[in-house]
């Protein structure tokens, strides 16, 4: 076996890990992660485990960066496609909104957050981190809106992204209490008004 096989064989391996562990983190949290069950789940040994993440934490880590990759690639990159403003702001708060109906049980990055809120780390400091890139990214979203005319230049980008931050977290909540349309359709109205509190309802378009 070559040497370049060999690594693309070990990349698909440790990716298949990754796979198993990011499903079973999603209903179970990172907490809920163990080497034992999950070298059983891949038909692995625990050692083989050990030789793709050399501790939990690393494997723990690993879900993170995973699930980080996969949130930005379902809701912001194909939000950027859209025009800067409006548009790509309600494309983002859609795709996050819709996110929660491709997690299988339930969201590792909200998940994170509670788990590792109050305990010190290597893993706190990944979530730390990774909240505070993605409220950037709405705040920056919202500037290019006041860019656009689309609101009160006065506006505060990180009072209105922590504002539209906490509309997500109540539709990811009640989308598996009592239903993924009827959250939607709620998180929706509730952006609307949320965005036109803070602008000139003529320069803006409604909702589709």
């Amino acid at each position: 076996m070559s040497s370049l096989t060999a690594t693309n064989k070990g990349a698909a391996t440790r990716e298949a890990i990754l796979d198993q562990a990011y499903g079973i983190a999603c209903s179970a949290g990172l907490e809920g992660l163990s080497i034992g069950p999950l070298a059983t789940a891949v038909g692995m040994s625990k050692s083989g485990v050990f030789a793709h993440f050399g501790s939990r934490e690393d494997l723990q880590l690993a879900v993170l960066d995973k699930a980080g990759e996969r949130f930005v690639g379902f809701v912001l990159l194909p939000a950027l496609k859209q025009p800067r403003g409006v548009v790509r702001l309600r494309a983002i708060v859609d795709a996050w909104f819709d996110w929660s109906r491709h997690t299988d049980g339930g969201c590792v990055l909200l998940g994170a957050v509670s788990e590792y809120d109050d305990r010190p780390g290597a893993l706190r400091d990944w979530v730390v981190e990774q909240q505070k890139r993605w409220r950037q990214v709405l705040a920056q979203a919202v500037q290019l809106c006041i860019d656009a005319g689309e609101l009160d230049p006065d506006t505060d980008t990180e009072q209105l992204a922590f504002e539209i931050y906490g509309l997500a977290l109540i539709v990811h909540h009640d989308a598996g209490l009592f239903g993924f349309d009827a959250a939607v359709a709620r998180g929706r109205r509730a952006f609307e008004r949320l965005f036109r509190s803070y602008a000139d309802a003529d320069a803006v378009p409604s909702l589709a």
